[in-house]
């Protein structure tokens, strides 16, 4: 073997070399934009499933106030037609109004532990903390992949594929400002 073929046998092992390191990070960088893509929709995912259930707890929070503001609007409109009854007449219509308001009071307090609107109160209540912990464990297996996928971008060499290609560093999901305070809810019943 000559001199020369020596040479262009050692060039092309270097450009072979210098091109598989190109491709691996190129594809390196494919696969870790792609992860982070796909960490960016299962948030999404679950931001959308937490956007849907706010509106049917506070509905059903309400449904449940409403219920009960009904019975004991119902037995103190019963008891003060019952103390102004003039004749005896309107005596018995504010007693059988008393009754059926009392007959339904102890059927809600009998049945308290199984009432439906509760029941679906704290069913969505437990669905919306599980889904706040999808979000919190969404949101840390994006960051995870942001950091990976940053940190790739930066680095040598594959800053410079990164740079020819045009894979730009990503940003991370931090606390929004006031998350350190405790936030307030207040529940009342709908009409007030």
């Amino acid at each position: 073997m000559t001199k020369k073929q020596k040479q262009i046998i050692g060039v092309v092992a270097a450009v072979v070399v210098i091109l598989l390191l190109f491709i691996t990070s190129y594809n390196g960088l494919v696969n870790k934009e792609t992860r982070v893509d796909q960490t960016s929709a299962d948030l999404e995912v679950q931001l959308q499933r937490r956007f849907d259930l706010i509106p049917n707890l506070v509905s059903a929070v309400k449904g449940a106030l409403a219920q009960e503001k009904d019975i004991f609007t119902q037995l103190a409109e019963a008891r003060s037609k019952y103390a102004g009854a003039s004749s005896g007449d309107d005596r018995i219509a504010a007693a059988g109004q008393l009754e059926s308001a009392l007959s339904r009071l102890l059927v809600i307090v009998e049945n308290y532990p199984q009432l439906t609107s509760l029941q679906n109160v704290r069913d969505l209540q437990v669905q919306l903390e599980g889904t706040e912990n999808r979000v919190a464990q969404a949101r840390r297996d994006y960051n995870e992949a942001a950091t990976s996928f940053n940190r790739a971008v930066r680095a040598f060499p594959r800053s410079i594929v990164a740079g020819s290609f045009g894979f730009e560093k990503r940003a991370l999901f931090s606390a929004v400002d006031g998350a350190d305070t405790v936030p307030v809810v207040e529940l009342t019943p709908q009409g007030s």
